[in-house]
This record gives C-alpha cells, sequence and structure tokens, in this order.
C-alpha cells in the first residue's frame, strides 16, 4: 500500500484553510522520495493524518491573522499579518511548505461551495468544469467566486497537479422530491432551481467520524458563521434547512435566512433596491449583524448582551430559530437518536448548545450543565447529555479538509483504475 500527500484548500468568501494531508492509498505511487514520509504513526480506520494546517482569516481586511500547526498539533505561526487577496495567502502557504521541507503533493482538493444543477459529483477540475463553477456562482457569488480564484491561482503554481472540486452540495444530491423541491413554477425547476442544501462535507465529516455509532436518526447543527440544520436517517440526508442559496434557512451571523418574500418585493418596488443592495442586505447586513446593530460575532455579543438590549435579543432569535429548524428536523426523521452540535458556535459556546436544548426538552433532550460547559475538552468528540435524556447529544469538530482530502484520492484511484 502506497502512500499519498494530499494538499487541501478550503476557501470562504474571507478565509482560506489549508491542510496537508497524509493517506494510504491502495493503487497509486504517489511520492518518490520516501524519506519524506511519516512512517512513525498507526493509521487508524480514516487512514489519515495531517501533516501541516492552519488558516488565513480576514483576507483583503486591515485585520488579518495566519496561525498554522504542524502533525504534533503544536503551533508554528500565529501571527497579524494582512493578505490582500486569496490569492496572495495562497503563495504564503506554498512558501511556507517549502521553508518546512514539507513532502509535495500529488494533488489538490478544493472546496467549492456550489457546483449548481450541472456538478452534482465531485469532480477533477478542467476547462470545462470552471466554467460551470462560474455559472453556478450566481446561486453562491461571495464563496464561489473566491474558490475560482483559488483554484486558478493554485493551477499556476502547480500547473502539472490534479486539481478536485469537492462540493458541499453533494452530500444532499438524493434528498428526496418533497424535500428539495421548490413551490415554483416547473419552468424554473427544470432551470435547476431546487433546494440544494449546503454544509455537505461538514455532515459528511460528522457522519465519518461517528462511524459504527452512527445513529438511525441523527440532527446535525451546524453552527457558524453560516448556520444549517440537517437531518440524517440511516447516513444518508433527507432535509436540511438551507436551499436553493446558503442565505437560506435559520438566520445567520450576517445572513438573513428564510424571509418573506414580499419584503423583497416592496424593498424593490417602494425603496427602488435592485439586485446588488437586495443582496449586500441579505447576505451582509442581516442576521446576528441586523438584530443587534452591534456586531456578527457570537463572543462580542455575549460581551455586550448585558447592556445591550438588541445584542441579547439577537442571540435569542438566533437560538430560538435553531429550536425551530431541530425541532422541525425531529419531526421529519419521526424522532431523534442524537444531536450533534459542530461549527465554531456549536462547538465551542455552551451558552448557545445550553439556551437550544432548553427548548427542545419536550423531545426528551436533555444536556448535563457541568458536562456542557466543561470547555478544557482534549477529545474533539463528547458527549453532553443527562442521564434522563432519551437521545445523544454530542458536541463533534467536524473536518471538511480531512473529507476533501479523502475525496481527492478517491478520484485519483478511479481514473488510474480507468
Amino acid at each position: 500500500m502506497n502512500t499519498a500527500i494530499i494538499l487541501v484548500l478550503n476557501c470562504g468568501s474571507s478565509s482560506l484553510k489549508f491542510g496537508l494531508y497524509q493517506l494510504k492509498s491502495p493503487s497509486i505511487n504517489t511520492f518518490k522520495e520516501e524519506s519524506f514520509i511519516d512512517d512513525s504513526f498507526e493509521y487508524q480506520s480514516s487512514q489519515i493524518k495531517t501533516l501541516f494546517s492552519g488558516e488565513a482569516e480576514s483576507v483583503a481586511t486591515d485585520h488579518g491573522r495566519f496561525h498554522a500547526k504542524n502533525s504534533c498539533g503544536t503551533a508554528l505561526f500565529d501571527e497579524t499579518l494582512n493578505f490582500a487577496s486569496h490569492k496572495e495567502a495562497i503563495l504564503h502557504i506554498v512558501r511556507l511548505l517549502a521553508e518546512l521541507n514539507m513532502p509535495a503533493p500529488i494533488a489538490v482538493g478544493h472546496r467549492v461551495v456550489h457546483g449548481g444543477f450541472k456538478l452534482r459529483q465531485h469532480c477533477m477540475i478542467d476547462d470545462v468544469v470552471i466554467k460551470k463553477i462560474e455559472a453556478a456562482s450566481s446561486f453562491a457569488p461571495l464563496h464561489n467566486k473566491a474558490a475560482l480564484s483559488v483554484i486558478k491561482m493554485t493551477k499556476a503554481v502547480f500547473p502539472h497537479l490534479p486539481q478536485i472540486a469537492c462540493f458541499d452540495t453533494i452530500f444532499h444530491a438524493e434528498m428526496p422530491e418533497v424535500a428539495s423541491m421548490l413551490p415554483i413554477s416547473k419552468v424554473l425547476q427544470l432551470e435547476g432551481m431546487r433546494r440544494y442544501g449546503f454544509h455537505g462535507l461538514s455532515c459528511e465529516s460528522i457522519v465519518h467520524q461517528l462511524d459504527v455509532k452512527l445513529p438511525k436518526r441523527l440532527v446535525i447543527a451546524h453552527l457558524g458563521n453560516g448556520a444549517s440544520i440537517t437531518a440524517i436517517k440511516n447516513g444518508k440526508s433527507i432535509d436540511t434547512s438551507m436551499g436553493l442559496t446558503p442565505t437560506g434557512g435559520m438566520m445567520m451571523s450576517t445572513r438573513s435566512g428564510d424571509i418573506d418574500p414580499g419584503i423583497l418585493i416592496y424593498l424593490m418596488r417602494e425603496k427602488r433596491f435592485d439586485a446588488a443592495m437586495l443582496e449586500n442586505l441579505v447576505d451582509h447586513q442581516s442576521g446576528l449583524l441586523g438584530i443587534s446593530g452591534v456586531d456578527s460575532d457570537m463572543q462580542r455579543l455575549r460581551q455586550a448582551e448585558k447592556s445591550n438590549h438588541y445584542a441579547k435579543l439577537a442571540i435569542q432569535i438566533f437560538c430560538y430559530a435553531a429550536q425551530k429548524q431541530i425541532a422541525a428536523m425531529i419531526s421529519v426523521l419521526g424522532g431523534i437518536n442524537m444531536l450533534v452540535f459542530t461549527g465554531g458556535i456549536g462547538e465551542n459556546d455552551y451558552e448557545t448548545r445550553a439556551k437550544i436544548v432548553e427548548g427542545l426538552t419536550w423531545a426528551g433532550v436533555n444536556l448535563d450543565a457541568t458536562k456542557n460547559q466543561c470547555t478544557h475538552h482534549y477529545s474533539k468528540n463528547y458527549s453532553i447529555q443527562d442521564a434522563t435524556s432519551h437521545c445523544e447529544l454530542k458536541v463533534i469538530a467536524s473536518n471538511e479538509d480531512e473529507q476533501i482530502a479523502r475525496h481527492t484520492l478517491t478520484l485519483l484511484n478511479e481514473y488510474t483504475f480507468n
């Protein structure tokens, strides 16, 4: 069995996560210089190890941050760095890989938020795929345009390496029609307007980590800057809160979530809003920021809530929205065996978790306050339910990048065999 080195680039609208992964491959002779390969660890069922990972945060702002860690989880860098663009961040990452003597990757895997109706499988990136991603950018302009910029830059830096696109929508691709069809005209449905769902790589990561402990009826609450609730039955997504775009579903940090479409018609007719103004409103000026008028960051809102009524109200509405979506997914599943919190807020804000669960006790969902408030877990996968709870409650850190690395290797193997 050979060893594969995969570089993963996970591009957000203003961030760039990255990771270099070592995986076992049954077929590909992946790297000639065996001295660089780390064989000092035993592969688990996932057969993957992180060699180097980190994130460039707040790209194209004046308060950027760059941090990275090695295979042992030891911090290598944590500094203020203001990258002017995602391209600049990539060049910095590539330089670091060389300076740290990291093994060369055999392929690059990219997270792409929206593939539209023409890209319904993870795939090799070529000029045709790039055009299809560009066409789908109207559904997720912030995310897809940034991803395309990263893909094009990476192809220039690594012109001979295969590039793989992994889409956030694929995990939800087989949702039943009752969940995926939009109540709009048949003409628009045939043009590909449907509920796609997002955070699919995150959900898939949770399912992978649960492995043999995967319950029949699972609800995943991915709560971060973007937030979604997904119902999973026997490992398959059967419904999710986001729809045609990542703006839909529950309210988020700056995104509105589902709102009365009449509001948008009113703004167009009476306030002369155009498409750009509407997009700015629902994507950048709504959610926690819109309600609080203070900030979109949950930690800063926590600091302000004692003295600011609207900061407190924003948090309450966020938790209320999550409660309603989780309750809806329990109904879709016909019950619940496990509720998983993930994402930046879901993993780190115990007060938000407690408030959400407080509204779900009718379903037999009860947490242990002490377990929930323990903020020093070494495990990224731990339980917080009490003895009376009828379902498991867990906090699990999603790892989208590992999923991308796995999909990348799978596609490389498929192309090798074919």
